[in-house]
């Protein structure tokens, strides 16, 4: 997971929770029983309640993680795009628009969202899918930061999207693996915005987006155009588009990472 990324989520501002949402802080197992009993409210089954929270611990160490973002992101843009666009990188996007070209183009004709945008930010979030998704366990990571009282209605928010997830049927507790923030899947994906922008574009009655490529980027096309992307348009800095990116990834340097690399991808190299 990158960084920059985790950086600009804790800024997010959310929506309230309903006045029943757990309590924040005190004993963990405490906190947790509310919760499942919020979910359950909500429709979520005892069967997912107890198998994706029982026997839940919070984990130190992504508490630990979580505080060090705090400090300021201090790269220019030239040295953060030297970092993360390079000729490996933009070698494999070719590629990969070449292998993924039928799909792109279909994504296209629907989402308006040309296939260099989406590969650019595939490569980036892991690497096309073959790079590091994750390895936390999501329902461990967001137990703990919906616990801690500094943005408990953010993640008690992503804490019962997991769950739905899952309720649905596309993913098991076994894939709801992921990033210091909970993010899942290729274009890590934070839960909540699988559940709102999830397409299940290889039509299976799942939206997959840890092993299903089409899911993966008609999804993060759909992200785009449900945020104002505009077919055709330029997505260089000030325009409609890298406004619509905004609810990629609140960072200018990383929009812009995303635009240089799709431009480098556009001219195949």
């Amino acid at each position: 997971m990158i960084r920059l990324r985790l950086a600009v989520l804790l800024t997010m501002l959310v929506a309230a929770l309903p006045a029943q949402a757990a309590q924040c802080g005190g004993d963990f197992q405490t906190f947790i029983a509310s919760f499942s009993r919020d979910a359950a409210a909500k429709g979520i089954s005892g069967n997912v309640i107890s198998t994706a929270l029982g026997g839940v611990t919070d984990d130190p160490s992504v508490l630990a993680f979580d505080r060090r973002q705090h400090a300021t992101f201090n790269k220019t843009f030239e040295q953060y795009v030297s970092t993360r666009v390079g000729p490996g990188r933009i070698r494999t996007g070719v590629s990969m628009i070449q292998r993924y070209g039928s799909l792109l183009s279909r994504i296209e004709q629907q989402y308006g969202v040309p296939a260099e945008i989406l590969v650019a930010i595939w490569g980036l979030e892991s690497d096309f899918g073959a790079g590091d998704m994750g390895k936390l366990p999501v329902f461990r990571v967001l137990a703990t930061l919906a616990h801690d009282c500094r943005r408990s209605e953010l993640f008690q928010r992503e804490l019962m999207a997991a769950l739905q997830i899952v309720q649905r049927g596309d993913l098991s507790i076994g894939d709801m693996i992921g990033a210091y923030a909970g993010e899942i899947g290729q274009t890590q994906f934070l839960p909540s915005s699988y559940i709102k922008y999830g397409v299940d574009f290889d039509d299976n009655g799942r939206v997959d987006l840890r092993h299903s490529v089409p899911d993966v980027l008609a999804s993060t096309a759909n992200l785009l155009k449900s945020n104002g992307w505009q077919t055709g348009g330029s997505y260089q800095e000030g325009s409609a588009n890298f406004q619509a990116m905004h609810e990629w990834n609140e960072s200018v340097i990383y929009r812009k990472t995303i635009a240089y690399f799709a431009d480098r991808l556009a001219q195949g190299h």
